[in-house]
């Protein structure tokens, strides 16, 4: 199964209209408030530290540059090519490898570990993105990648986000200006129900090996200065 043309084509004209520098989109957080406090939840969990990591849903890669100061081989993950544009762009000395891959396709991710071995995963807000269609061949996907050795850490977020970004794109002023493009292109968000997120898990046959709350930083701020933080849960995954 692969992702949709109507969604590959809502991220493409995302990422083409999406401007270059840093910060510009909604959730392009520096790391040091995204990546890095998630590193210190999942790196005590890591079986294998040194295994290659996989960005999942890199994007502009700015979470990816981040995890690759700090392994050894780092390969960022999109379905669009425009967002891998940026990407590389932001990473001209070539610190890390972006590819457009499916990797809710299986024989993307069966070509994948036969290259890598097994990988440590990190995936930020992708799973609420994606169709409904796709979101168990998904984690069956990220089984696939971590094998024995690897973990992935999960972020998404939780249904309490759902009424905050509708009332932030309902507000009497509009929406943000770094959420209106979301909503534009035909992106939905916050579309995955908290109790299914451990169903799609139990399927892929992962195990839950540890997990939280922890708010999802925004670039954004309401009028009166507040950055804006959108409820989410992490998940630190591996095999049964």
């Amino acid at each position: 199964m692969s992702v949709t043309s109507r969604y590959r084509a809502a991220w493409e004209s995302f990422w083409i209209d999406a401007p270059g520098e840093q910060g510009a989109v909604f959730w392009d957080a520096e790391p040091a408030l995204t990546a890095g406090l998630h590193l210190a939840l999942f790196e005590p969990h890591l079986a294998a530290a040194g295994l290659p990591v996989v960005d999942l849903g890199c994007g502009n890669g700015t979470q990816t540059r981040f995890l690759a100061d700090r392994y050894p081989r780092v390969l960022g993950v999109d379905i669009s090519a425009a967002a891998l544009d940026h990407a590389r762009q932001a990473d001209p000395a070539g610190q890390a490898d972006f590819r457009q891959l499916d990797v809710a396709e299986w024989s993307v991710a069966e070509q994948l570990h036969a290259e890598l071995g097994d990988v440590n995963v990190y995936m930020r807000g992708v799973l609420h993105q994606c169709d409904p269609d796709d979101r168990q061949p998904l984690l069956d996907n990220i089984a696939r990648l971590v094998g024995e050795r690897g973990r992935a850490f999960v972020v998404e977020l939780s249904e309490a986000a759902k009424p905050v970004l509708m009332g932030l794109a309902q507000s009497p002023a509009g929406p943000p200006p770094k959420l209106a493009p979301v909503f534009s292109h035909g992106l939905a968000p916050a579309e995955v129900m908290d109790d299914a997120v451990p169903e799609y898990v139990a399927a892929a046959g992962l195990t839950v090996l540890a997990e939280g709350e922890l708010p999802l930083t925004t670039t954004e701020f309401t009028p009166d200065g507040t950055r804006i933080e959108l409820p989410s849960r992490w998940l630190v995954l591996g095999l049964d």
